[in-house]
């Protein structure tokens, strides 16, 4: 082998190694990866039972039901559509009705969504912005002005 042939054949080598592991690393963070839908977004999206999703909007109205234990049962709303949302875990301290709220989980498969995590807004000007995003574009959710 000519030393023009060994230098090749170790930039082939070392573009065939990068190739797979960028290969690998995008596949495993798309095994990661919760995509975010509204409550009306539901009905259109093909979601499966047990497939993780991050899902959105405001915690509705009379819905927050304390069970035994630390589990908790509320409705996430966009004001078109709900869905029953259940939690067993310390709620954040903001948590309370008609304000945004993200949950991550999946639905079981009773048609109840399943949260294994819940993140709240942290004070009285903050939206998440994806559910901010979401009812903006429904007409729900208008933008406060901060002076």
């Amino acid at each position: 082998m000519t030393r023009k042939q060994k230098r090749l054949s170790v930039i082939v080598a070392g573009l065939a190694f990068l190739g797979a592991a960028t290969g690998l690393t995008f596949y495993a963070l798309g095994q990661k990866a919760s995509y975010f839908y509204m409550p009306a977004d539901l009905t259109t999206a093909s979601v499966q039972p047990g497939q993780r999703i991050r899902l959105g909007g405001l915690v509705e109205k009379g819905t927050i039901q304390r069970g035994q234990g630390a589990t908790v049962a509320f409705s996430v709303t966009d004001m078109h559509k709900s869905v029953k949302v259940s939690y067993t875990g310390i709620l954040p301290d903001l948590f309370r009705e008609e304000q945004g709220v993200i949950t991550e989980g999946a639905f079981g498969p009773d048609g109840v969504f399943v949260a294994d995590s819940v993140l709240a807004k942290h004070d009285e000007n903050y939206m998440p912005k994806e559910v901010a995003d979401g009812l903006k574009a429904k007409g729900v959710w208008q933008e406060s002005k901060s002076e």
